[in-house]
Formats: C-alpha cells, sequence, structure tokens
C-alpha cells in the first residue's frame, strides 16, 4: 500500500495528473493485480485518486481532496488519449472559454469520433459524449489548463454544434441564447470550403436564420449567406425544429427555413 502511495506521490510531485491500471501493473510487475486494485482502492475512499474510467485514475490535487472530485476539464486530454480518440470539447463547455455561457454548464460535453462511447456520472460530473464521422483540427483550438492542453471548438464551429446538438444542451431557446453571446467571437469571413463539407448544410440554414431573425446579427448572418453562395451549398427547404409539424408554418425563404418554432431567448 505505501508503495502504491508513494509511487503516485511521486507521479504527481513530477507533474503528471493521472496513470492508467496497466501502469501500475508495469511498475508492480512482482505484485499481484487484485492486491493491486485493492490498494488503488482504498486510495480512491481516501480521496488521493479518482477513477473516472474504468482503468483510468487521475491523481486528486489538495484543494480537491476533501470531496474527491476533479472538474473534467483537469483530465479530459489525458483520457482521450488513453481511449485514443481524437476530440474536442464542445456546446456550452467550449462556448464558456468565449464567455458566453451565463450559468456554468451543470454537465461536460465532448465531442469525438464513432464508435459512440457511453456517457459517464461520476459524483455529480456527468460526461456526455456526441460524435461525428471525423474532427477537424482546423476548426478547434488549444487551450491550457493547470495539467495538460486541451482541444475546444472554434467559436464558428461551436456556434454550429449548438444547432446541430440543441437537444443535448436543453433546445433552440437555450443555443440562441448562447449564440447570442458567441457570435461576437465568430468570424465567418475566414471558413473555408471544407467547414460547409464538415457542416451539414441544413444546420447553416438554421444558424443562419436565427443569427438573421432571432438574435439579430444581420452582418454576421450575411457574411455566413456570402459564404453558402461562394462554396455553392444547396439549400432545400428544411424545418427550423426537426421532427416537430410543419403544417401551416411560415417559411424564411432567404435561408429556406420552415418557421415551426418559436424561439424567445432566456433573460440573464
Amino acid at each position: 500500500m505505501d508503495t502504491v502511495k508513494n509511487w503516485i506521490e511521486n507521479r504527481q510531485s513530477s507533474g503528471k495528473s493521472c496513470f492508467s491500471f496497466f501502469e501500475t501493473l508495469e511498475n508492480f510487475s512482482l505484485q499481484n493485480p487484485d492486491s493491486l486494485k485493492r490498494s488503488l482502492t482504498r486510495l480512491v475512499s481516501k480521496h488521493r485518486i479518482y477513477s473516472v474510467w474504468k482503468g483510468f485514475y487521475v491523481i486528486v490535487p489538495v484543494e480537491y481532496q476533501p470531496k474527491g472530485i476533479i472538474p473534467a476539464v483537469y483530465y479530459i486530454d489525458q483520457l482521450m488519449k488513453f481511449l485514443g480518440r481524437d476530440y474536442y470539447i464542445s456546446l456550452l463547455n467550449a462556448a464558456e472559454f468565449y464567455g458566453a455561457a451565463h450559468q456554468r454548464p451543470m454537465e461536460f460535453n465532448v465531442m469525438t469520433t464513432p464508435p459512440s462511447l457511453r456517457s459517464t456520472l461520476k459524483k455529480d460530473i456527468k460526461v456526455n459524449f456526441n460524435s461525428k464521422p471525423a474532427i477537424l483540427s482546423q476548426y478547434t483550438e488549444q487551450r491550457k489548463t493547470p495539467t495538460s492542453y486541451i482541444r475546444i471548438s472554434s467559436p464558428e464551429l461551436t456556434a454550429t454544434d449548438l444547432v446541430q446538438f440543441e437537444k443535448t444542451i436543453g433546445g433552440l431557446n437555450r443555443a440562441s441564447t448562447v449564440l447570442y453571446e458567441l457570435v461576437e467571437s465568430c468570424n465567418f469571413r475566414k471558413l473555408k470550403a471544407d467547414f460547409f463539407d464538415y457542416v451539414s448544410t441544413p444546420v447553416i440554414q438554421r444558424l443562419g436564420y436565427l443569427l438573421d431573425e432571432v438574435i439579430d446579427y444581420k452582418k454576421q448572418a450575411d457574411e455566413l449567406y456570402s459564404k453558402t453562395i461562394k462554396f455553392g451549398c444547396s439549400f432545400r427547404t428544411t424545418p427550423l425544429k426537426n421532427r416537430k409539424p410543419v403544417a401551416g408554418c411560415a417559411i424564411n425563404h432567404k435561408w429556406k427555413v420552415i418557421i415551426n418554432e418559436q424561439i424567445e431567448i432566456d433573460e440573464w
């Protein structure tokens, strides 16, 4: 027990914040694996380490030891490397980095590639995993945390994700509320053709409509629209809200969006 404890403390003092059970086995190859698991379980119970995934542990900093809970941003990069997945922090958690989350998100959202990963709930911290066929690194940004560097979606990609995955964050009302603050960080003029191949055209249409008619950022909406013309995006009539009736609803002819949802931006 003391040997494992000392090994973990030495890792922490050398700036390493995470480790896997396989690394433990490699360093204590003469010990029984079940005995090592029991040692790690005791350290978890004492809030010295935190199991965030089967076989993957985070060393708990002193300031977090009373509760033994660590924000996901501290370990997500190391966890995704452990899982061998490309990723970026997305949705409300990405928006928060741009000052666009007026309240701290209750869940932590990560975008990765298939096959899908199950969401996790550990000590009231829920990590949601959404997936896309690929991750385009040119539309992500690197940010420093106390323990590592992380990847977050660019403001423009965050905006489209908020629309595409609106159900995940509580609906289009909340997406529009966050967009109202996020759009000031967006520069749609710099987008290239690959962005419009990566993001589906209906998502671009819905975003454009929200910018234009709901949050009244017409300059940014026009910049986005001009890019859709330049790169040959073919608009087809699409509902603002998926899986909701459209009969009798008005159509915005610029964006070809069926207005089957009335949007109300939350008060700040």
